[in-house]
């Protein structure tokens, strides 16, 4: 492939719920290490950015190959800032265009080279589409989901109860692992998950939210056990 192609991973300092967490070891290594590995061992980015505002998580990034071309700024780094207000701060601070970019969450410890080779393939291969998107399916169906607006559970689509599970549609949600895209449509739209955005479905074992310590627990489990099984 002709084309120029970025990686961003967003790593600020100021996690609250697990304290620097973006270079807390899981298992073997610091748990940025993993995406910035699965993105050079892919072949197919130019280059692998980290935006970060904190120098230790840096220093982390550089010795794992990645690039710090600068320190974010600090308005970029407070809990208002959206990951869009980060990759377009990146874009306008280098000075290549790139035909396609790569933004991967630094926690994405279950993404390998495998997985971003291919997803960028079917996205340069699906012509009318602006993004790839990972994603999960919901595990029972959304149609039978449930709200509490007062004393009682209610039924959000009535209409479904009582509709065979296999003949509803599957729907799914942002995995929230990886996002590639043709950058003028996300500058323009203001969003990763673009308007001709395409899925890449992930298995249940290559995902996992890493929110609080029991998420990490839990991940590194899955981790060993999916490394038992496959390599990277």
């Amino acid at each position: 492939m002709n084309k120029k192609t970025l990686v961003i991973i967003p790593a600020r300092g100021g996690s609250k719920r697990i304290p620097r967490k973006n270079i807390k070891q899981f298992l073997s290594k610091a748990i940025i290490g993993y995406p910035i590995e699965a993105a050079l061992n892919s072949n197919v980015f130019d280059r692998v950015v980290v935006s970060t505002d904190d120098q230790e998580i840096a220093d982390v990034a550089l010795n794992f190959g990645a690039d710090i071309p600068f320190l974010r700024t600090t308005k970029n780094s407070d809990d208002f800032a959206t990951t869009y207000d980060v990759i377009q701060e990146v874009l306008e601070q280098l000075d290549e265009v790139y035909d396609y970019v790569c933004c991967i969450y630094p926690t994405s410890v279950f993404v390998n080279a495998v997985i971003l080779k291919d997803a960028l393939d079917i996205l340069e291969k699906t012509k009318d589409a602006t993004s790839i998107v990972s994603v999960l399916s919901y595990s029972h169906p959304i149609q039978r989901a449930l709200s509490l607006p007062g004393k009682y559970l209610s039924s959000i689509s009535p209409e479904f109860y009582n509709t065979r599970t296999q003949d509803l549609e599957t729907h799914y949600h942002d995995a929230g692992q990886f996002y590639i895209f043709k950058p003028f449509f996300v500058e323009h739209e203001k969003k990763l998950v673009t308007n001709k955005a395409i899925p890449y479905l992930l298995p249940e074992s290559r995902a996992h939210d890493i929110d609080s310590i029991e998420d990490w627990e839990v991940s590194e489990i899955k981790y060993k056990r999916l490394s038992g099984k496959t390599s990277d």
